[in-house]
């Protein structure tokens, strides 16, 4: 049984990004896994029932997904730049040799938010071949909201090179998107049902389907 982990800096992430995909993996019999980076903490202002709901809909979102194992390294959101890298990847290792991942599935290093900046980078010390020898497929999701939103000239764009046909499960996807309450909005806003609609129908356009979700494949070990 194929293991594939996809790492979120934060809940939700892993639903715009790679959904509709994880859901074909589930269908195809795949063992899914996946690694949160952060969480809601009492010291950003968040109360105890906002914490509460949030593990509510983790909880939920696994379920939907079929989720063999979901792990929290913890952290603050949107704090990660500030903690010690070493510490993040050493955490983040540790749930990789557990889980011996053979496909992982990245947030894209270019995204504007600077906690999906350093998941990236820590994912990747994670993939060094030496070290992870089980991991053998490595690719990078765009993120709605985030991926779009780099405004600087000097990065250097998603420009995906792998397509994923979610013509089945797209409507899952939209689905489990509101699970998260809060986190989606009226178009335009970019986490809307039509903006991931739309965005689907884009990249299915551009490889012959219905709808299909993009990649950048990062590296692959045949």
């Amino acid at each position: 049984m194929k293991k594939v982990l996809v790492i979120a800096p934060h809940p939700d992430d892993e639903t715009l990004g790679c959904g509709g995909t994880l859901l074909r993996h589930q269908a195809e019999g795949c063992s899914l896994h996946w690694l949160i980076a952060t969480e809601m903490r009492p010291e950003l202002g968040y109360s105890a029932q906002e914490i509460a709901l949030r593990r509510a809909e983790v909880d939920a979102v696994s379920l939907r997904f079929g989720f063999a194992s979901t792990d929290s390294l913890g952290f603050a959101a949107a704090r990660l730049d500030t903690e010690p890298k070493g510490e993040i990847i050493k955490r983040m290792a540790e749930v990789f040799h557990r889980l011996e991942p053979e496909v992982v599935y990245l947030p894209f290093a270019g995204d504007a938010h600077s906690d999906h900046k350093v998941v990236f980078e820590a994912g990747m010390a994670c993939c060094k071949w030496f070290r992870f020898p089980w991991v053998k497929r490595v690719l990078a999701y765009e993120t709605l909201s985030e991926t779009d939103a780099n405004l600087d000239p000097c990065v250097t764009g998603f420009r995906p090179n792998v397509f994923v046909d979610i013509t089945g499960f797209l409507e899952t996807k939209l689905a489990i998107l509101p699970l998260f309450a809060g986190e989606t909005g009226a178009f335009p806003f970019p986490r809307s049902a039509r903006a991931i609609r739309a965005l689907a129908e884009v990249r299915g356009s551009a490889a012959g389907s219905q709808a299909a979700e993009a990649f950048m494949l990062l590296r692959e070990v045949i």
